[in-house]
């Protein structure tokens, strides 16, 4: 095919009438220095703190320092293919994260990429990192229970939807197993769970998440990794993404739950970070805003108000001490900003109590508003009946001769604290949890040899499934242990035990019987 003159000429016009001249104007800087993940970027002048930039070989960074001369940006990324030279172009936007449901099931990093190899994460909606905290007026009180399946905890330290309930201990004494138990809890219950692990050892997460997927609970969860071989600056990241994952569901009228586990590894990066941009060190080399990049964090989970959708999230953080140090520099900056702690104990650890709770030290600020009233009615005395236990514990090891009621106090309070003892990765729905106290609190254990009381424990909850299914319904809809439900539960009780104590040959605790079964008797 061949074109004439006009035809060519004619076509060219039409090109040129069609074309438009389109700028590619954008702020750019230039790589001063790299070292250490940070890099220092001279040129960019209207940049923002926490911008996203990008460096010429795809690898992204934030600004951190706006400094008279330069900016200091921390690289997220491979830190070695940032050289000295290197153009740096502003985006304009902050961090972001993909959010919603398609990350339900999956394990990302702190950017959201996913790391299971399933695929790409096919996200339509992404939120910034960082977020304003909801304000007061947006708020409402604490009021719905967040189950945690823990006997301990939800009897004595409730949890509640929208709360902030921190978790502290030494190293290896039960802190993640405790929240991976939370986390099974939710199964049915409509709230999705979101569990940050920052600073672990990958070989520890993947067994997490082989535990969370057995009890089939990573179809609403989802897990981002910063492990200890990550940068600082992913592990600095991670429990902001996890908090803005979190967000979507609350701010959609749902109920989230998220975890950071643990804030001590991730108070370290940031000191790392802050020290490499050679920021002034302060208590324990810590930065001067270490208590703002907690409360900024946490103050984030919230019950919203009925007219912002009354939705919720709810933060359970981790920290870790050194030897149950709970007065050191992280600890009580992050038990200042939470609404309570749940702390555990070395020596009842090795003693065999677990989860190893200490209820002295232990607090929820939300209390008995996040417990329904069948809890209430027996947690109340549960606590007060533990407190007696442990303050005579101390005074019978004097070998005095004691009084009948210190004697009932010292016997039920064995009891007790056999019966609140629970198997890791074992939750135990509220309503049977109940039933179980209420044998505890009124005396149907008393004569039990101790170490029955884990047998009894586990064939009457058997028993419940079977025989105590009316007594289960009818405790789930009232949710109140009302003088009909008690009667039945009372009948089960009476029932189960001959059956038990017929069965296994039981010889009652000689010194128990000579005691009264309740209190008031004495």
């Amino acid at each position: 095919m061949k074109l004439n003159a006009d035809e060519l000429s004619e076509l060219l016009k039409k090109e040129l009438a069609s074309y438009e001249m389109k700028l590619d104007i954008s702020e750019v800087g230039t790589v001063i220095a790299s070292s250490d993940g940070i890099a220092r970027v001279y040129g960019l002048e209207r940049v923002m703190a926490g911008e996203l930039v990008k460096f010429s070989q795809d690898v992204t960074g934030i600004v951190f320092n706006l400094e008279e001369d330069e900016v200091g940006v921390v690289i997220l990324g491979d830190p070695t293919a940032v050289k000295e030279g290197d153009i740096v172009r502003r985006t304009g936007r902050p961090v972001e994260v993909p959010v919603g449901e398609p990350l339900l099931g999956r394990v990302v990093d702190a950017l959201g990429h996913p790391l299971d190899g399933r695929g790409a994460i096919k996200a339509k909606e992404y939120l910034p990192v960082e977020r304003r905290a909801p304000g007061i007026i947006d708020r409402q009180p604490v009021h719905q229970p967040l189950i945690t399946g823990i006997k301990a905890i939800d009897s004595m330290i409730p949890i509640g939807r929208g709360q902030r309930e921190l978790i502290l201990g030494d190293r290896g004494i039960g802190k993640t197993a405790i929240v991976i138990d939370t986390i099974i809890s939710q199964k049915g219950e409509d709230v999705f769970c979101i569990y940050v692990a920052i600073g672990q050892k990958r070989a520890d997460i993947a067994r997490i998440v082989k535990v969370l997927r057995e009890a089939g609970a990573m179809s609403y969860t989802t897990v981002v990794v910063a492990s200890a071989a990550d940068p600082a600056s992913f592990r600095y990241l991670a429990p902001y993404a996890g908090c803005s994952m979190g967000e979507y569901f609350r701010d959609k009228g749902k109920d989230a739950l998220v975890i950071y586990d643990d804030l001590t590894k991730h108070a370290q990066a940031y000191r790392e970070l802050t020290l490499l941009l050679r920021r002034p060190p302060g208590r324990e080399a810590y930065p001067g805003d270490i208590f703002y990049l907690h409360s900024r964090l946490l103050e984030r989970a919230a019950k919203l108000s009925e007219e912002k959708g009354g939705g919720s999230l709810t933060a359970i953080p981790i920290v870790e001490t050194q030897e149950g140090d709970i007065s050191a520099y992280i600890p009580t900056n992050v038990i200042s900003i939470t609404d309570g702690q749940i702390y555990l104990e070395t020596e009842l650890f090795y003693e065999g109590i677990r989860p190893a709770i200490n209820v002295g030290l232990s607090v929820s600020r939300v209390g008995g508003a996040a417990q329904i009233k069948a809890m209430k009615q027996v947690g109340g005395r549960l606590r007060l009946t533990l407190a007696q236990y442990r303050e005579m514990e101390a005074f019978a090891k004097l070998g005095a001769e004691l009084h009948i009621s210190t004697q009932l106090q010292l016997t039920r309070g064995r009891r007790l604290v056999e019966l609140l003892k629970q198997d890791q990765y074992n939750p135990i729905p509220v309503e049977k949890q109940v039933a179980l106290l209420y044998a505890g609190i009124n005396g149907y254990l008393d004569d039990l040899p101790p170490s029955e009381v884990a047998l009894f424990e586990r064939e009457f909850l058997q028993f419940l499934e079977t025989e105590g299914k009316e007594f289960l319904r009818s405790l789930s809809e009232k949710k109140e242990l009302t003088p009909t439900i008690k009667g039945k539960l009372d009948k089960l009780l009476e029932e189960f035990k001959a059956e038990f104590v017929k069965k296994h040959k039981v010889v009652s605790d000689v010194e128990a019987t000579r005691l009264p079964k309740k209190a008031e008797e004495y």
